[in-house]
């Protein structure tokens, strides 16, 4: 995932086509909810609708009530990049999955259908482990708006059906839940998109941290900027890909803990969403 909020002061130096994450065709889904529903399975939390229907922004947890922090890995890969995944470039990092395993780290992995085309496998690992939870990227990793980074952008009309193709696409691979949440492409959006997407009923997550592991190589810096910026609830943005961010693995193990000799507790982005709920 490239990064990217007009509303978020902290600039993000992202590149056009940024990608992602991994661990060992498509009609359109219905409904982002959990598939096969079940009496003992509650619909995970959400926002409610902002003013006028649009779709609800959520940026961080509450700062109060416990220090908690969720970390978030977007595993990008546009849908024209199949011909560079097939000349051999990596947009998965199985090392990170497996270190968040060791370091038993919740996480969110917010994953582009295209993704989950390229790496089924990888995407029902992570789907179907309990650690994790998978949220939706979009399908193509196409901006919603327009200048975000220099990405192809993707029509107002075909927006909806977009989001709605990358849940078909997680279910194809065999996720079986993936989570009502989703994340602009780029971490772009305006007005028009959150009220085009108030039909899919998801609730639109960024963040409030920019660990600033995109193209980087010193884990070192970014280890650093993701501790200045924690605070309680805080949400940190991260990539998963072995090609656009090859630092971040070794980012991770500095920053677990040293979060948690601060008194950290790592939790998912759905259990931040609840929290906000009950302390409105």
């Amino acid at each position: 995932m490239t990064i990217r909020v007009r509303q978020v002061a902290a600039a993000c130096a992202l590149g056009a086509a940024l990608t992602a994450c991994g661990a060992p065709s498509v009609p359109r889904a219905s409904r982002p909810a959990p598939s096969a529903p079940s009496a003992a399975v509650s619909r995970p939390p959400t926002l409610a609708p902002g003013p006028a229907g649009l779709t609800p922004v959520f940026k961080n947890g509450p700062r109060v009530g416990g220090k908690t922090v969720a970390l978030t890995f977007d595993a990008d890969m546009t849908a024209d990049e199949g011909p560079r995944a097939a000349k051999g470039e990596h947009f998965d990092n199985p090392q990170l999955i497996s270190t968040l395993r060791t370091l038993k780290v919740p996480a969110t992995v917010f994953m582009t259908g295209r993704w989950a085309d390229e790496y089924p496998a990888e995407a029902r690992a992570i789907g179907r482990d309990p650690q994790f939870e998978i949220a939706n990227h979009s399908y193509s990793h196409y901006a919603f708006t327009g200048d975000c980074y220099g990405l192809p952008t993707v029509a107002p009309d075909r927006m909806k059906a977009d989001v709605e193709r990358a849940y078909t696409a997680f279910k194809k691979a065999g996720v079986p839940n993936a989570m009502p949440y989703f994340r602009f492409p780029g971490g772009c959006y305006d007005r028009q998109a959150l009220k085009t997407l108030s039909a899919v009923g998801v609730t639109a997550v960024q963040w409030d941290v920019v660990s600033g592991d995109a193209f980087a190589t010193d884990s070192d810096a970014v280890a650093q900027q993701v501790l200045d910026g924690v605070r309680p609830g805080s949400v940190v943005v991260m990539h998963c890909t072995r090609s656009a961010a090859p630092a971040t693995e070794r980012a991770v193990r500095m920053v677990v803990p040293e979060l948690r000799k601060k008194g950290y507790r790592f939790v998912k982005v759905s259990e931040l969403i609840g929290a906000t709920g009950r302390h409105r």
